[in-house]
C-alpha cells in the first residue's frame, strides 16, 4: 500500500493527519501539484481525474478522493475511531464533514484557485468569482466560531475527521489563500491551537 501525496496541499494533508491519528505510516510517493506532476501521463494512468492524493493498494486497486481513502483506513484500523462508532455518531460526523467541505473548504479553495498568482498556470482564473466567494468564506468562518462555542470539536466532544478537514482548510487557506482569519473568532482560534498541538498536525 502506498500514498501518492503532495506535501503542501491541504487535501493530501488531511489524509496524512488521519493516518497519523491512527498511528499508521505507509510509503509515500510525492506528486508535486505546483510542478504539474499530477497532470503527467504516468499519473493520469493511476488517477484519471488527476486528483491528489491517491491510495494504491497491494492488489493494484486505486482509491481516489481523500474521504474515501480515510474511510478505507478507518475500516482496516478502527482505533481510534475518527468517523464514529454508533449510527447516530457516524451520521453526525458525516453531516459536519460534508458541511465543512461544501460550506468552508469549497469557497476558500475557490478564492485561492481563482486569485493566487501561482495557480494561474493550473487554472482558468476568474477573479470575479474569487471576489464573490471571499465573503461567503468569511461568513462561514464566523458561523464556525458560533458552532465551536457550543462544543469542543467540530462534530461534538470527540476529535473526528471533520476536525481534520476544517483544520487543514483553515491552516492552508487562511495563510496562503487570501482569507486571513478575522479578528474576534476566539473559539476558532482556541480550537485551531488545540488541534495544532496534536502530534498528527505535524504529519
Amino acid at each position: 500500500m502506498r500514498l501518492y501525496d503532495d506535501p503542501i496541499a491541504p487535501t493530501p494533508r488531511r489524509v496524512r493527519m488521519f493516518l497519523a491519528e491512527k498511528g499508521m505510516d505507509i510509503p509515500k510517493v510525492p506528486i508535486i501539484i505546483g510542478k504539474g506532476e499530477h497532470k503527467t501521463e504516468t499519473y493520469r494512468k493511476l488517477a484519471p481525474n488527476t486528483r491528489v492524493p491517491a491510495l494504491e493498494l497491494d492488489d493494484g486497486t486505486v482509491i481516489l478522493e481523500s474521504v474515501a481513502i480515510c474511510r478505507y483506513i478507518e475500516g482496516i484500523q478502527p482505533e481510534p475511531p475518527l468517523m464514529g462508532t454508533t449510527p447516530k455518531e457516524q451520521a453526525l460526523i458525516e453531516m459536519w464533514q460534508r458541511r465543512i467541505e461544501f460550506e468552508l473548504l469549497l469557497p476558500m479553495a475557490s478564492v485561492f484557485r481563482h486569485s493566487h498568482p501561482k495557480m494561474a498556470a493550473l487554472e482558468h482564473q476568474v477573479p470575479e468569482f474569487a471576489a464573490a466567494q471571499k465573503p461567503i468564506a468569511e461568513q462561514r468562518l464566523a458561523l464556525l466560531d458560533e458552532d465551536l462555542a457550543r462544543h469542543e470539536f467540530i462534530a461534538g466532544d470527540r476529535f473526528s475527521i471533520a476536525d481534520i478537514t476544517a483544520f487543514t482548510t483553515v491552516e492552508f487557506f487562511c495563510k496562503y489563500g487570501g482569507i486571513p482569519l478575522p479578528e474576534g473568532l476566539d473559539n476558532v482560534r482556541r480550537w485551531r491551537d488545540q488541534v495544532a498541538a496534536r502530534p498528527s498536525a505535524q504529519a
